[in-house]
């Protein structure tokens, strides 16, 4: 019935509140790929995520380089488009972390990249097109589904986790 249908809906979103709240325990599995030269690292993410079923995935490791990134600042509040960059040179991947939420296809991953001569910057990374190569290891809480809703509250998409039924 209606009464009951309710009932359950509010505690299902309360149960999820909850489970953001508190640590999760999973098993872990792994998929590893290669990227090449001139390919769009998050689309290439968002791809693998899709191809292999994964619901709870998550960047474990990534070293390559890059090209043409645009990334957003810190700093940067909802909608702004201030606070975005866009660095055209050749940079080393340090570092890439983060989520790939299947559903919707929203990644939340941040980055940094250093120059020729050491400098390292960061940021939420929004696009990437891979120089020499992109090598990445994803791994998947698989007793976990990552979605990314829109949190009024942030003016972001933001992560919520739930336990596979």
């Amino acid at each position: 019935d209606t009464a009951t249908a309710g009932a359950e809906s509010k505690t299902f979103s309360r149960w999820q509140a909850l489970a953001m709240s508190k640590p999760s325990l999973s098993p872990l599995s792994c998929v590893a790929a290669r990227f090449h030269p001139g390919e769009e690292l998050v689309g290439k993410l968002v791809e693998l995520v899709r191809e292999n079923g994964l619901k709870a995935p998550f960047v474990m490791t990534c070293v390559g380089s890059a090209t043409n990134v645009t990334m957003r600042l810190a700093s940067a509040k909802a909608g702004s488009k201030n606070d975005i960059i866009s660095l055209n040179q050749c940079l080393e991947i340090v570092s890439l972390t983060g989520t790939v939420s299947p559903s919707p296809a929203n990644p939340h991953l941040h980055i940094s990249l250093a120059d020729a001569d050491g400098r390292v910057v960061g940021g939420h990374l929004i696009s990437l097109i891979i120089f020499t190569t992109a090598e990445v290891v994803l791994g998947e809480c698989t007793a976990l589904n990552f979605t990314r809703p829109m949190d009024e509250a942030t003016g972001y998409d933001e992560l919520t986790v739930c336990r596979r039924l």
